[in-house]
């Protein structure tokens, strides 16, 4: 999965001459925890900075709170570009999910700009890949979900495939994955016999970690 895929596009940008009270009642109206901060405040252009909830909350006076109707009436002289990171960490559209989330992680940041040949098309965050990662395990979809544990060197799609086949299952999905543990898979299978494959999985050798079974949503 690619980040444009999950992305916001065109997000709300703020030019840095902007006052800070400006951008915090931009973030309490659109319901946002950041903006990306462009030379004229738009998108199509390049990334200057980013702003973000916890940059208003030590830039404003700590008797103010940035978001409230007081604070709004209170117009502060302090700008966006004395409050903003510059040069923030940026991605692409083309950059896969996993790796934007690797990023952010490892930079301990909410959000990512996105960005097209130095220009400004979207922002991806922390909601986004949770989305994304519910979409993959398919939390609300119907089937079940069989996690079990792997050998290191072991492959996890011709095993799932085979014991699938076997139940007469479809794989909606197949996740490798390290755990303090070991090596996991995550199976999604639709159809067929759950209570075979996982018969099937434990007698091949596998510890069952967790299954869970779902059911398809009513229709309102």
């Amino acid at each position: 999965m690619l980040v444009s895929l999950w992305m916001t596009r065109n997000p709300v940008a703020i030019a840095p001459e902007a006052s800070i009270s400006d951008a915090a009642a931009i973030m309490a109206t659109r319901r946002i925890r950041r903006l990306i901060v462009t030379p004229h405040g738009g998108p199509g252009e390049p990334v200057v900075g980013i702003v973000t909830v916890h940059d208003l909350l030590r830039t404003f006076p700590p008797d103010l709170n940035p978001f409230s109707v007081v604070a709004r009436e209170r117009r502060l002289p302090t700008r966006v570009v004395q409050a903003m990171t510059r040069e923030p960490w940026t991605t692409t559209a083309s950059t896969p999910v996993e790796e934007a989330a690797q990023l952010m992680n490892e930079r301990k940041v909410g959000g990512l700009p996105v960005v097209s040949r130095g220009r400004l098309v979207g922002v991806i965050t922390e909601s986004d890949v949770f989305r994304a990662f519910l979409e993959v395990v398919g939390v609300h979809e119907p089937g079940v979900r069989v996690v079990f544990d792997l050998a290191e060197d072991e492959d996890v799609v011709g095993l799932v495939a085979s014991l699938a086949g076997r139940a007469g299952m479809r794989v909606a999905s197949v996740l490798g994955m390290r755990h303090d543990r070991g090596r996991l898979a995550v199976v999604r299978l639709l159809g067929g016999d759950g209570e075979r494959f996982i018969d099937d999985v434990l007698r091949s050798g596998h510890r069952v970690v967790s299954v869970l079974r779902t059911e398809p949503t009513a229709a309102a």
